[in-house]
């Protein structure tokens, strides 16, 4: 990879920007030098120093655009965390009605979409609820789904038609066999309770649901997917450490954010990424600047055309 390659990929063109400075600097000091042998030392010096700077950029440019450590795995197995934002009860339908388009379109690419915990609200809305993705290609589909989506409708109890605003957040976290995290058994709280099915009711009388804490950050995880506790504690370790990592790249690109303002799509949770619109029939991401329409089509499972051309255009 060289430089004209940096400088082509808007995660590094910046940085790359940077590095021709220093060459520039460079090469100025060296012109000083045989201008003025006063100043050969001193320039030796700088020079000495630009030289590092180089160094050290060249290594951040290549380390951004390397591959990650288990891609193979995370292209595999996700998990998707979607929670009810502003809006109140029509927040936590539109967050159960997502959760079920992504169900439907994983089992259309014979994926398995298995709920691991959620929390319902009293319309039966998901107030948050965790979901296991796992089939090959699975984490390059729904990797640009992280973010906030808004939805514009009139909810089915509003008798003036007055249009509402609700917001749902999603979390995306790929799983990996093979990742850096190592987890202290001694920084883990712990705890066992019974599954808990619709409306609260206890479904198992074992107390298989895990609880977990990780103390140092306070990050806590919770699973009732499976029929034992050594399953359930297996699959929230393997939420945990999916969060730690992402903790851990969140707080690496934080330390190069300004470098890296002009990348497209940081997938910022904060961020308002969709618009689903009832009323115009159209689904928008801000992102991309794109609009598809037939929106109950897309609703009801049909998000290959939507995730082709996210990929197309956030792809870098």
């Amino acid at each position: 990879m060289d430089l004209a390659d940096f400088k082509a990929n808007n995660k590094t063109a910046y940085l790359a920007g940077l590095y021709e400075g220093l060459i520039k600097k460079i090469e100025d000091l060296e012109v000083l030098k045989k201008a003025d042998p006063k100043m050969d030392e001193l320039a030796l010096i700088e020079i000495a120093d630009l030289e590092k700077q180089k160094t050290d950029l060249w290594q951040k440019m290549e380390e951004i655009l390397m591959p990650k450590a288990g891609e193979e795995e995370e292209a595999k197995t996700v998990i998707i965390e979607i929670r009810a934002g502003a809006g109140g009860e029509e927040a936590s339908l539109f967050a159960y009605e997502l959760s079920q388009t992504y169900a439907k379109y994983a089992v259309s690419q014979g994926w398995s979409f298995v709920l691991m915990d959620d929390s319902q609200s009293a319309s039966g809305g998901y107030k948050e609820a965790t979901f296991e993705v796992s089939g090959a290609g699975a984490y390059d589909a729904f990797k640009y789904e992280m973010g906030v989506h808004r939805v514009q409708r009139v909810p089915a109890t509003e008798k003036s038609g007055r249009v509402h605003t609700s917001t749902i957040s999603v979390a995306v976290l790929p799983v990996r066999q093979s990742t850096s995290i190592k987890i202290n058994p001694a920084d883990l709280e712990i705890e066992f309770t019974r599954s808990g099915g619709a409306g609260g009711q206890n479904v198992n009388k074992v107390e298989t649901a895990v609880r977990i804490v990780h103390k140092p950050t306070g990050i806590a995880v919770r699973c009732q997917s499976e029929r034992t506790q050594s399953r359930n504690k297996d699959k929230a370790l393997e939420i945990l450490a999916a969060k730690l990592e992402e903790q851990e790249r969140e707080a690496h690109e934080a330390k190069y954010a300004a470098e890296r303002k002009s990348q497209i799509g940081t997938a910022d949770r904060s961020e308002k990424i969709r618009t689903y619109n009832y009323l115009q029939d159209r689904i928008t991401d801000h992102r991309i600047n794109k609009n598809w329409h037939g929106l109950e089509r897309i609703m009801a499972g049909n998000l290959g055309q939507v995730f082709a051309d996210l990929k197309e255009g956030l792809s870098v």
